[in-house]
C-alpha cells in the first residue's frame, strides 16, 4: 500500500526498549487497530510501525479521509492501554532519545542534561524529532543531528563546545 509524503505521522516513544517478543506483540496490535481506525465512520488509510524496538508510529493517508478529533482521541486511548499492558510510558516528552553509534537510548530530561554538560551529547549526536507531522519529515527531520533539532534551541546554554 503506498503512502502519500504527505500523511500526517504519530510518534510515541517508549521508555524503555522493547525485546523483540514484545515488539511482535505490539505491532500485531498496532496493525489491528489501523486496520480498524475510523474517523466519522470513514476507514482511515493507516499503517503502523515501531522503529528501533522504541517507537511506536501511526501513520495516516488523508486523502482518502482526514483524522478526527475523535479518532485521534481512539489512538491515545489505545495507546494507553498499551502503556498498560506492557508497563511502558508512551507519553513522557522529556524522555529524549540519542544514538550513541549503533544503539538507540533514551533519558529524562535532567540525565540527558548531564550528558550535555558533560560532552557525552555533542552537537553532531544524532537525536530524535518526534515532533515530525509528516511521512516526509519522518523520513528526512526524524533523526537529526543535535545542532539541526530543537532539542538545540532548548539547551543551547548547556552544550559543550
Amino acid at each position: 500500500m503506498q503512502f502519500s509524503e504527505h500523511s500526517r505521522v504519530w510518534i510515541y516513544q517508549s521508555d524503555k526498549q522493547l525485546s523483540d517478543v514484545q515488539t511482535a506483540q505490539i505491532l500485531d496490535q498496532l496493525n489491528n487497530f489501523a486496520a480498524e481506525w475510523t474517523a466519522h465512520n470513514h476507514q482511515l488509510k493507516a499503517k503502523a510501525e515501531i522503529r528501533y524496538n522504541r517507537f511506536l508510529i501511526l501513520i495516516v493517508d488523508e486523502n482518502q479521509a482526514g483524522a478526527s478529533g475523535c479518532s485521534i482521541d481512539k489512538s491515545v486511548n489505545f495507546m494507553k492501554k498499551l502503556e498498560q499492558q506492557f508497563g511502558i510510558n508512551l507519553f513522557d516528552r522529556f524522555n529524549l532519545a540519542y544514538r550513541d553509534g549503533e544503539q538507540v537510548l533514551s533519558l529524562p530530561r535532567h540525565d540527558f542534561e548531564e550528558l550535555l554538560k558533560s560532552g557525552k551529547i555533542t552537537q553532531d549526536t544524532i537525536v530524535f524529532n518526534n515532533l515530525v507531522l509528516s511521512l516526509q519529515q519522518l523520513e528526512t527531520k526524524w533523526e537529526v543531528p543535535f545542532k539541526n533539532s530543537w532539542h538545540n534551541q532548548l539547551f543551547k546554554d548547556l552544550v559543550v563546545s
